[in-house]
């Protein structure tokens, strides 16, 4: 029987898809910096990065794809200067993925909350590009992702069956930080308040094409999910807002597996996810690399799955999501 240590040294994953892997290019820092934005939140390290820093993580970690994105994407600037940093970042993307085939995918960037500059930019980075999908944040300058006004983009989005990778960003008014950075605490409170807006705007039930990944295991997402069923018993005209299901829709929504690999978190991702809907997330390089090795060796050794049903968490529910994928062969555990 190998030690600890040993055990610690073996890749968490088998071929694993990461759909949770950031990639900071230098000019998109300095685009931000020039728009008066920063490319961190404030008290969040900048971690440095380079291609060859992610391919030789995933390497180590026995990840054969990342789909990646450039978060925090386009900020809530006007149409046309939000439709020109996104179209330079996604085709920066695209030379990316070109660059590496088989190992890397990724999210296009949109300008948001701008509806008409969004779709125009979906279709070129879906249509020419060839990007896998959309990465998107919970909110731009306070409009949440779940909004009616962007209806519009929901309906192409479920037309054409794009993925869309929702990772928190702050939230669009201050709350007490106690000196602590913000994303701490409030990253999976922006889920779940996205994904509230999600189900009393009956967004996923008027437009059932849409898949979305909601990162860090749904953030708050398992743990709130009945009590967001919850808003008939507490007023009684939202009854007419609620769809008749509302947890069998939000157990349509997908995760991934960013810090949430301990056995605290885990198991009730574990019970309202399943293996049908999880997918492998690193958050690399933003969390360090020994966290997220340490996570997945949760999660496979004490996650209590079966090998088929590992197989569909590290690559079988991503290579439904990314055609780019699906024709690889998947290596046996």
């Amino acid at each position: 029987m190998g030690t600890s240590k040993e055990a610690a040294a073996q890749p968490p994953w088998t071929g694993a898809i990461d759909v949770h892997h950031h990639v900071i290019p230098e000019f998109y820092a300095a685009e931000l910096r020039d728009l008066g934005f920063a490319s961190t939140l404030p008290g969040v390290d900048k971690p440095r990065w380079e291609i060859g820093t992610s391919l030789s993580m995933m390497e180590r970690q026995g990840i054969r794809a990342a789909v990646v994105n450039v978060w925090p994407g386009v900020p809530a600037v006007d149409a046309a200067t939000g439709a020109r940093l996104a179209r330079r970042v996604n085709e920066f993307l695209a030379e990316l993925t070109a660059a590496h085939p088989g190992r890397l995918g990724a999210f296009a960037v949109l300008p948001l909350p701008h509806v008409d500059a969004a779709l125009e930019e979906l279709a070129y980075s879906m249509d020419v590009l060839g990007l896998d999908g959309v990465g998107l944040v919970t909110h731009y300058g306070g409009v949440y992702v779940g909004d009616p006004a962007l209806d519009a983009f929901h309906a192409e989005a479920a037309r054409r069956g794009t993925p869309l990778f929702v990772h928190p960003t702050a939230p669009p008014v201050d709350q007490p930080a106690f000196g602590l950075p913000v994303s701490l605490c409030e990253f999976p409170f922006e889920t779940v308040r996205l994904t509230a807006q999600l189900l009393y705007n009956r967004t996923l039930e008027r437009h059932p094409g849409l898949r979305v990944i909601l990162s860090h295991g749904g953030g708050g997402v398992a743990y709130y999910a009945a009590r967001l069923a919850c808003g008939p018993l507490i007023r009684a005209d939202l009854a007419e807002r609620l769809p008749e299901d509302p947890v069998g829709y939000l157990r349509r929504l997908y995760s991934d597996t960013a810090m949430i690999g301990d056995p605290h978190a885990f198991p009730s991702v574990r019970a309202f996810t399943g293996a049908g809907r999880l997918l492998v997330g690193s958050d690399f390089p933003f969390m360090p690399e020994s966290f997220s090795a340490a996570g997945g060796r949760h999660i496979v050794g004490q996650g209590g799955f079966t090998p088929d049903e590992l197989a569909r968490i590290e690559f079988g529910n991503a290579a439904e999501l990314f055609p780019r994928f699906a024709h690889e062969r998947q290596e046996g555990r």
